[in-house]
């Protein structure tokens, strides 16, 4: 018989940051639908929007984690907890991030380095931690990591974010090289717009939308939170046992234009 590709994820513990909502709330919900356990990296541990209980009528388990990820001391404590508890972590998705929007002249120290923190720092130091515990279970794992076309086009307004997602996704190649020979793939996802509670405010003005629409270059849509999260299940299963250093653009054709 044809080896056939597998995306089965059952027996494996993944951990999502920023969990609670958005791609976050999806990307969870998504690996547990594949068969995986979830921890849930929550900024707010009272507010998961429902995403464990969600999880828990797929049959699979949930642990809530309280998870500010620009606190590196709890963060790490968070991903202590969860390998003890679920008994390892097979999979980390660094979903957590955002950005300020301000044109570059009038950015400040202060938010230049909140953004940074937020999407680099948090990323750099999370996988570092993931990676050490890879290493010594011995079993390899998986690191995705969120990007953005941000990180590939530049957006008016936006030069701090931009500059941090692609920094994102330059640090994706370079972890993927250093720890490759250890079973561990290290990969990144690039979303265009896509309809979220973060993107709400920005695509309900229809001046906005529009452009963004027209952007799209190939498909001329906004983009569905299971249209990012099934890219996620792919790079964390066994069908992308082969694929590493690779920043995979979601973006229904804008940067190909």
């Amino acid at each position: 018989m044809d080896d056939l590709p597998s995306f089965d994820l059952s027996g494996k513990v993944a951990l999502v940051t920023g969990a609670g909502r958005g791609l976050g709330r999806a990307i969870a919900l998504a690996l547990a639908g594949a068969g995986a356990d979830v921890a849930l990296g929550l900024r707010d541990i009272a507010a998961d929007g429902g995403v464990a209980g969600a999880i828990a009528t797929m049959g699979r388990k949930a642990l809530t984690l309280q998870m500010d990820v620009t606190d590196l001391n709890q963060a790490r404590a968070a991903f202590d907890r969860a390998v003890e508890v679920l008994g390892g972590v097979d999979i980390l998705v660094n979903n957590a991030g955002g950005g300020i929007g301000d044109m570059a002249l009038d950015v400040t120290e202060d938010d230049f380095d909140a953004v940074v923190a937020l999407n680099v720092k948090s990323t750099f130091f999370l996988s570092q931690t993931a990676a050490r515990h890879m290493i010594e279970r011995g079993r390899g794992g998986r690191i995705i990591n969120l990007s953005s076309q941000a990180g590939v086009v530049a957006l008016p307004g936006e030069s701090v974010y931009c500059l941090s997602k692609a920094a994102v996704s330059h640090l994706t190649r370079c972890m993927a090289v250093e720890w490759g020979g250890h079973g561990i793939t290290v990969n990144a996802i690039a979303p265009t717009f896509i309809e979220t509670p973060g993107t709400e405010a920005a695509l309900s003005d229809p001046q906005f939308r529009a452009d963004t629409i027209e952007r799209i270059a190939a498909l001329h849509r906004i983009g569905k939170p299971s249209e990012v999260s099934g890219a996620v299940v792919y790079l964390a299963s066994p069908a992308a046992a082969l694929t590493t250093g690779h920043n995979l653009i979601i973006d229904g054709g804008w940067t190909v234009r």
